[in-house]
């Protein structure tokens, strides 16, 4: 019988290497931009074409590579970086595996252009699916250029799997933040399709972070820092009320490397407890220093999934890092960026004036809530409407569970008109026939702005107020995209924006419904409100701004809304095609009958 086991040709095992390494584009921008640091230069330039399916270009001042070096990289497990089973284990370096440029290499048309600063020449390989087309000598200046060209083009199963070139974009953009934060010593270019993302000096971190994400994260920085004999946190948290409802902006760095943490994101949210609004995430960027014996970044072919030996006491130490920061930056902290942040240094005895402080502040708001005398009369009344409440919610999930056999029971039952009833600024009570409706006024007007937004986009019809004083908001590069991406649809619905620069747009006019609210906190919340459910949903874009608008929009209305509409807001839920639910699925109303009503009270 013939044997049917066999070793597999290097280029097929390469593929398969690269199946681990080569996830997207943005794979390669990670790895490339890593060794680039790794060989020590001071400038990097990354050049993107088509979302990095056409082109990904990374050229470094490193130390660049003689000829056999050259060569040698493209090969399997070959690296400058282990000598013996114990490197494994403390690790400093970024790129490590040895597998990265022969993975590359196996999936694409790679040029690479090297050259010492001690040789007169460099030299130019050319490889495609990891045969090697051409070596000659080359002209050019020290360091090192790899051009990685038509990505996936010998396994089409793949790239079909790639997303959207916006999509990929952003994935790209992501590596390229972390490379930037991590080495804020390093200048940086991006450039997308020719056009000019970032342009970033060397600097400190917060210079870093301010050229990265915007001006307005200059005033919102809070210095953070923790020294312990084994451990050492450095960085900047955000201040509470910066923060946003969508995720993406917390950072992780273990020896400069970036990681991804849930515990350790727990201990700085949990450090804000009572600081942020619900579902809010606030900004940080947090390096922490260890020794590599007692770090495991073997855990995942792409290294951002660590292990450490003892999770608690770094758990611990975060926590209080993040705790005296906010406890002792009560103002924003002056960031010169011309000089060394004067980090403060906590000792125990300052943690424990800080706490003592607080206790004080909190004993004093005690104190204020029992000179209100009155207000213990209520205690047992409280205690009953605490039944009241829970009996209210479990009745609400049982009418969402039945609502629609129960409308079929009764009928659909319109309120009557006139006794409306606000309860708590919030809820609208309204008598029908069989019992009582009761509206939630945010869903409500969810509801009505997404079906009104949603004709309005499809027919180009939306009302605009102008402007007296037109805003100029600053974004961060990814954002600025977005919104040019999205400026033909937000027109429609009645916005009037121009773009400006690179960072910087223009609001010259709004939703008719919307005007008179603060435009740059409006427009700010939308667009994270857009990348939130970006992320999450999986809807077109036109419903995405349709949706994220109309939340928006009725968190804002909400908050001002005359008792005299009241009336006029429930007619027009009800002539909405589906009044029922929100565009997320939440109930607009419950419907309560007078025979659960008078369960209540046992007849």
């Amino acid at each position: 019988m013939e044997d049917v086991i066999h070793l597999l040709p290097d280029s097929i095992a390469n593929q398969i290497a690269a199946g681990e390494v080569v996830q997207r584009p943005a794979s390669v921008v990670k790895e490339m931009m890593e060794n680039s640091v790794d060989a020590g230069a001071t400038q990097i330039k990354l050049k993107i074409t088509e979302a990095g399916k056409s082109l990904i270009q990374v050229v470094d001042d490193g130390k660049g590579m003689s000829l056999s070096d050259a060569r040698m990289s493209f090969e399997r497990h070959a690296t400058s970086k282990i000598r013996s089973a114990e490197d494994l284990f403390k690790i400093k370096t970024m790129g490590f595996r040895g597998e990265a440029l022969a993975s590359i290499a196996a999936i694409a048309h790679v040029e690479m252009k090297t050259r010492r600063p001690e040789d007169e020449v460099g030299t130019l390989l050319v490889i495609e699916g990891s045969e090697f087309k051409k070596q000659e000598p080359l002209a050019m200046n020290p360091g090192s250029s790899i051009s990685v060209k038509n990505l996936f083009y010998n396994i089409p199963a793949r790239r079909n799997f790639l997303k959207s070139n916006p999509v990929e974009m952003k994935h790209i953009t992501d590596e390229f933040q972390r490379m930037a934060l991590s080495n804020p010593d390093v200048s940086m270019q991006f450039f997308n399709n020719d056009l000019e993302m970032y342009q970033l000096d060397k600097g400190k971190l917060s210079k870093r972070i301010v050229q990265l994400f915007g001006k307005n994260y200059q005033q919102q920085l809070i210095p953070c820092e923790e020294e312990t004999p084994h451990v050492k946190v450095k960085g900047y948290i955000g201040k509470p009320e910066f923060a946003k409802k969508t995720r993406g902006e917390q950072f992780f760095f273990i020896n400069n490397r970036f990681i991804r943490n849930n515990y350790l994101n727990h201990a700085v949210v949990q450090s804000y407890a009572g600081l942020l609004k619900e579902d809010y995430h606030p900004f940080y960027v947090l390096f922490i220093e260890m020794d590599p014996i007692h770090v495991d970044v073997n855990v995942h072919p792409t290294k951002t999934e660590v292990k450490f030996d003892d999770d608690r006491m770094l758990y611990g130490i975060i926590s209080s890092a993040v705790r005296q920061a906010l406890g002792s930056f009560n103002v924003s902290p002056s960031l010169d960026f011309n000089t060394d942040v004067n980090f403060e240094r906590f000792s125990s005895s300052r943690v424990g004036s800080v706490e003592t402080q607080q206790d004080k502040n909190y004993s004093q708001l005690r104190n204020i809530d029992r000179a209100k005398n009155w207000e213990s009369l209520y205690n047992h009344a409280r205690k009953e409407d605490d039944i009241l409440d829970e009996v209210l919610k479990n009745e609400a999930v049982e009418q969402r569970q039945t609502f629609q056999s129960s409308m079929d029971e009764i009928g659909r039952e319109e309120p009557q008109k006139g006794g409306t009833f606000r309860l708590h600024g919030r809820y609208l009570l309204r008598q029908v026939k069989n019992g009582f409706t009761m509206i939630d006024q945010r869903a409500a007007l969810e509801r009505i702005l997404f079906e009104r937004y949603q004709k309005s986009i499809k027919g180009g019809s939306g009302a605009s107020q102008s402007s007296l004083f037109p805003q100029q908001v600053s974004l961060n590069p990814t954002d600025h995209a977005l919104v040019k991406e999205i400026q033909p649809e937000i027109r429609k619905l009645g916005f009037d924006i121009e773009t400006s620069g690179k960072q910087m747009i223009v609001i010259q006019g709004v939703p008719s419904e919307l005007a008179g609210c603060n435009e740059k906190e409006m427009f700010e919340e939308l667009l994270e409100q857009f990348k939130q459910n970006k992320n999450q949903l999986g809807i077109g874009q036109q419903e995405n701004i349709c949706r994220a608008l109309a939340k928006n929009a009725a968190s804002l209305k909400c908050r001002n809304l005359p008792d005299q509409e009241a009336d006029h807001l429930i007619d027009q839920l009800f002539a909405c095609e589906q009044p029922n639910y929100t565009p997320g699925g939440r109930p607009t109303y419950v419907l309560v009958s007078l025979d659960k009503i008078k369960s209540w009270f046992n007849e």
